[in-house]
């Protein structure tokens, strides 16, 4: 079906990544089925494959509830401690409003215009140019950014990645990954563990083989051979595909991601300068490939983008102008900001003074040609302003004729008179 519109093609997108993410757990019971042929090879060496074939089948169709569980539980572990082993990975920490008062606003800000639950915030100290969202559900939903992007983009740029990564967020991807992640990881580990142990073994497999093949004569044997290779075949496939479906779950998702980064801020140029100045600045040192997949940018690039992770930056901003109206920079240079969110001065460059003005304390200005006093001219000699600090006097109050002192009588029905002496008011009957 055709998605018009963000939100199907978010909905449609979410369609296609359940169908992978049981795909993705599909491919355990492949395995399961790999090391079962391994396993009937070792037990029984001289035996045709279709033994091999059928006696594996049976096998998986016993071990398949063991291999459901041990997943499940995997899972639940990983469900449990997943943020504590990502934190010491990247040695990111939680900050509060105290610690990160800006940064901390600008997140709350966004939540606040959108009725979402505040996720917590880390900050990750690396001067690497990269933010990722972690979490799988509301009390464990987590926005990490690193302290380089934090000192160099500015307020707009900021805001334009928390809103990329709170869309994460609200798509539900944040969950989704690290699911993927978690039964890739299942798939990878059974995989290693097979490899290695055909590795470490390799003298009995060359054995049992050679002693089928010495046995061809006999139509009943020969099959343990072919049944290692389809066994190896499995593996390395079920390895291969698990990569790929991971990656191609986040390559869907950055996207939309930075579409609703932009719906969020209504800014699409800040998305835009916020990519350019993060482009090929974002490597984690010391993180794994599961931290690096979610991240803003991975600069980490696979075969001929077989095994990207991550849309190219020009792809992303290509598809921001054609849809949001953005315009593109270019490459930018990244200048750190300072303590007070400026941008940082080179060390050689004193801050330039304020032009000079008649009431500035850096000197007068020189008066125009042809206005008297014109060359001596200063400051005090200027006529003092309304609200000046020393205003003209202003003129004695004239006693009133007639009145003691020149006081009005006690009350108040003196005769009006004009402020010019004696003469009578006119206006006064």
């Amino acid at each position: 079906m055709a998605s018009y519109g963000l939100y199907t093609h978010i909905a449609s997108n979410k369609r296609r990544s359940v169908l992978l993410l049981v795909g993705l757990f599909f491919l355990i019971y492949v395995m399961v089925f790999a090391g079962a042929l391994i396993a009937e090879t070792i037990r029984h060496k001289n035996a045709p494959l279709d033994f091999y074939l059928y006696s594996a089948w049976n096998d998986l169709i016993l071990a398949s509830p063991f291999a459901t569980i041990g997943t499940l539980i995997w899972i639940a572990i990983a469900y449990r401690y997943h943020q504590s082993m990502i934190d010491a990975i990247t040695g990111a920490h939680d900050v509060t409003r105290k610690d990160e008062p800006h940064l901390y606003n600008l997140l709350e800000n966004l939540c606040i215009s959108r009725g979402i639950t505040m996720p917590s915030l880390k900050v990750m100290d690396s001067d690497a140019l990269n933010a990722f969202a972690t979490g799988l559900n509301e009390k464990q939903y987590s926005i990490t950014v690193t302290s380089g992007l934090r000192n160099t983009l500015n307020d707009e740029e900021i805001e334009a990645v928390l809103a990329h990564e709170l869309t994460h967020i609200r798509n539900g991807d944040v969950r989704l990954m690290v699911i993927a992640v978690i039964i890739a990881g299942v798939v990878g580990f059974v995989a290693e563990l097979f490899f290695r142990m055909f590795f470490n073994s390799g003298t009995s497999y060359s054995s049992s083989s050679s002693s089928s093949s010495s046995s061809s004569s006999d139509r009943k044997g020969g099959g343990a051979g072919p049944a290692i290779i389809i066994a190896i075949a499995l593996i390395a496939l079920s390895w291969l595909l698990s990569v790929m479906i991971r990656f191609a779950l986040s390559r869907s998702r950055e996207y939309l991601a930075d579409a609703g980064s932009v719906e969020l801020t209504k800014n699409p140029d800040a998305m835009i300068s916020a990519l350019r100045k993060i482009e090929n600045r974002g490597e984690l040192n010391g993180a794994t490939s599961a931290v690096m997949e979610m991240c803003v940018d991975n600069p980490r690039q696979g075969f001929a983008d077989l095994f990207a992770t991550h849309p190219s930056v020009d792809d992303r901003i290509q598809a921001l102008i054609a849809y949001a109206g953005g315009h593109d920079p270019g490459p930018i240079d990244v200048l750190p900001r300072g303590a007070d969110g400026a941008p940082a001065l080179p060390s050689d460059d004193a801050p330039q003074q304020p032009p000079s003005g008649p009431w500035s304390d850096h000197g007068a200005a020189t008066p125009p040609a042809g206005v008297p006093g014109a060359g001596n001219a200063s400051p005090e000699s200027l006529p003092p302003r309304s609200g000046s600090a020393n205003p003209a006097p202003l003129p004695p109050i004239l006693p009133i004729p007639g009145a003691p002192d020149g006081q009005p009588p006690a009350g108040g029905n003196a005769p009006r008179r004009s402020p010019w002496g004696n003469i009578p008011n006119p206006w006064r009957r």
